[in-house]
Protein backbone atom coordinates (compact mmCIF):
# COMPACT_ATOMS: atom_id res chain seq x y z
CA UNK A 1 0.00 0.00 0.00
CA UNK A 2 2.92 2.45 0.39
CA UNK A 3 3.35 2.81 -3.17
CA UNK A 4 0.23 4.21 -3.42
CA UNK A 5 0.12 6.75 -0.61
CA UNK A 6 1.97 9.33 -3.44
CA UNK A 7 -1.03 8.97 -5.58
CA UNK A 8 -3.47 9.38 -2.56
CA UNK A 9 -2.30 12.41 -1.56
CA UNK A 10 -1.83 13.90 -4.81
CA UNK A 11 -5.88 13.83 -5.44
CA UNK A 12 -6.24 14.80 -1.96
CA UNK A 13 -4.81 17.71 -2.04
CA UNK A 14 -6.28 18.83 -5.87
CA UNK A 15 -9.52 16.98 -6.29
CA UNK A 16 -10.21 16.73 -2.55
CA UNK A 17 -9.70 20.11 -2.09
CA UNK A 18 -11.00 21.89 -5.45
CA UNK A 19 -11.56 24.70 -5.75
CA UNK A 20 -8.97 26.45 -3.70
CA UNK A 21 -10.86 29.83 -3.26
CA UNK A 22 -12.98 31.34 -1.19
CA UNK A 23 -12.67 27.89 0.82
CA UNK A 24 -12.17 24.12 -0.04
CA UNK A 25 -15.31 22.59 -1.73
CA UNK A 26 -15.87 19.55 0.80
CA UNK A 27 -15.30 22.00 3.63
CA UNK A 28 -18.96 23.66 2.23
CA UNK A 29 -20.47 19.99 2.06
CA UNK A 30 -19.40 18.96 5.24
CA UNK A 31 -20.64 22.04 7.12
CA UNK A 32 -24.07 21.43 5.32
CA UNK A 33 -23.97 17.60 7.15
CA UNK A 34 -22.92 19.30 10.15
CA UNK A 35 -25.67 21.77 10.67
CA UNK A 36 -28.25 19.32 8.93
CA UNK A 37 -29.06 21.83 5.90
CA UNK A 38 -31.39 20.42 3.77
CA UNK A 39 -28.66 19.16 -0.05
CA UNK A 40 -30.11 18.45 -3.45
CA UNK A 41 -28.61 15.40 -5.11
CA UNK A 42 -26.04 17.10 -7.02
CA UNK A 43 -24.07 18.38 -3.44
CA UNK A 44 -24.46 14.66 -2.39
CA UNK A 45 -22.90 14.00 -5.83
CA UNK A 46 -20.22 16.35 -4.86
CA UNK A 47 -19.38 15.76 -1.56
CA UNK A 48 -18.69 11.76 -2.77
CA UNK A 49 -16.34 13.34 -5.23
CA UNK A 50 -14.31 15.75 -3.13
CA UNK A 51 -14.97 12.97 -0.35
CA UNK A 52 -13.22 10.13 -2.18
CA UNK A 53 -9.91 11.07 -2.28
CA UNK A 54 -10.08 11.44 1.14
CA UNK A 55 -11.55 8.08 1.95
CA UNK A 56 -8.70 6.65 -0.30
CA UNK A 57 -5.75 8.45 1.54
CA UNK A 58 -7.51 6.93 4.90
CA UNK A 59 -7.42 3.58 3.84
CA UNK A 60 -3.95 3.42 2.48
CA UNK A 61 -3.02 5.23 5.67
CA UNK A 62 -4.95 2.62 7.76
CA UNK A 63 -3.39 -0.20 5.46
CA UNK A 64 0.51 0.68 6.09
CA UNK A 65 -0.50 0.92 9.96
CA UNK A 66 -1.37 -2.66 9.87
CA UNK A 67 1.39 -3.26 8.05
CA UNK A 68 -0.46 -4.75 4.96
Amino acid sequence: MKKHLPMAALLSLTLGLAPFTPHPHIWKQIKNLWYGRPMPALDWFDLFLHGAPWLFLIFVLIQMARGK
